[in-house]
């Protein structure tokens, strides 16, 4: 039977805070099989596109599937931590706080159609690009200093995570012994524009000096922006988005999820994904931690927090 609910996550996230509470008993076995998604879009639309899904996977498992729909990334990493799911579509940045939280564990990464250095790729990570006008006079990162810069979404990996980590690499923003690294240290404003279509039209107004765009995006939308900008500094490689499992999800279940999704990858079975997650989704390719080591290091080296929106 198909069930597609939106999920609340106040009940729990006190505990999830302060770490007081505990799993859920496992005296009683659940028979169905729950996934969490990272909320990226309405709940009508989310539910659409999970219906084939789930009726996808329940014919692949033999066994009843529900996803589920928390209304925050901390919602999809309280129902891994305390046995209220069994596996989450998690983005990059919300599935290392899974792992680091909940003590989930990444065993897919998503391999999608981006580009990398003006060229098609099929690969589970791609990179972000600072860009300026191809009449600006700058070249180097080094000669924006006072200038403007537009970010795509302190939220954004590629946008803004990736971007002030490599910020903080050259040495022009210093990371503070407390809080987060601050471009506006650097640049004399630091625009969130809200996507990256967003910045490409600060960019081309004048509202800022540089700007950046990421392989991932419409292949429309980057033509556009490299076709009237200039790449004078890049970061990544940048993870992909990732399945995450529980830690109490046991062998046999774990494998036999792991291997129909993997199953989606086929030109039949594509669409499924690319209705309910992304547009130009390939295939999962199995991974594990490994897959967001390199995010766990730009954190690191930024100190920036995922904050869910309000």
């Amino acid at each position: 039977m198909v069930r597609l609910r939106w999920a609340g996550a106040l009940p729990l996230m006190s505990a999830l805070v302060l770490g007081t509470a505990h799993p859920a008993s496992s005296a009683e076995p659940r028979t169905k099989l729950v996934i969490a998604v990272q909320p990226t879009s309405t709940p009508e639309k989310l539910a659409d596109g999970a219906v084939e899904l789930e009726r996808y996977l329940e014919e692949a498992l033999g066994q009843d599937v529900e996803i589920t729909f928390p209304t925050s990334y901390a919602g999809v990493v309280e129902a891994l931590r305390f046995g209220h799911a069994d596996a989450a579509f998690m983005s990059a940045w919300p599935a290392l706080l899974a792992q680091q939280k909940a003590a989930a564990q990444v065993v897919l990464a998503e391999v999608r159609e981006v580009i990398i250095d003006g060229q098609k790729a099929e690969q589970p990570y791609y990179y972000s690009y600072w860009v300026v006008p191809t009449a600006s006079p700058y070249t180097d990162l080094g000669q924006l200093k006072g200038k403007k810069a537009a970010f795509s979404s302190p939220l954004s990996t590629s946008g803004y995570v990736a971007p002030l980590a490599r910020l903080v690499e050259l040495g022009y923003v210093a990371r503070p012994d407390s809080g987060p690294a601050d471009p506006k240290t650097y640049f004399s404003e630091a625009l969130m524009a809200g996507g990256y279509a967003q910045a490409y039209e600060a960019l081309k107004s004048g509202q800022a000096d540089v700007g950046l765009i990421a392989g991932d995006v419409p292949q429309t939308l980057y033509e556009e922006v490299l076709g009237h900008t200039r790449v004078i500094d890049k970061q990544g490689p940048i993870p992909s988005h990732a399945v995450v499992v529980a830690k109490e999800l046991d062998a046999d279940r774990r494998e036999r999820l792991v291997s129909a999704l993997e199953a989606l990858g086929t030109p039949e079975r594509r669409d499924l994904m690319r209705k309910f997650v992304s547009g130009i989704f390939v295939r999962f390719e199995r991974r594990g931690a490994e897959h967001l080591e390199g995010l766990g290091a730009m954190l690191l080296t930024t100190g920036l927090e995922y904050q869910d929106k309000k």
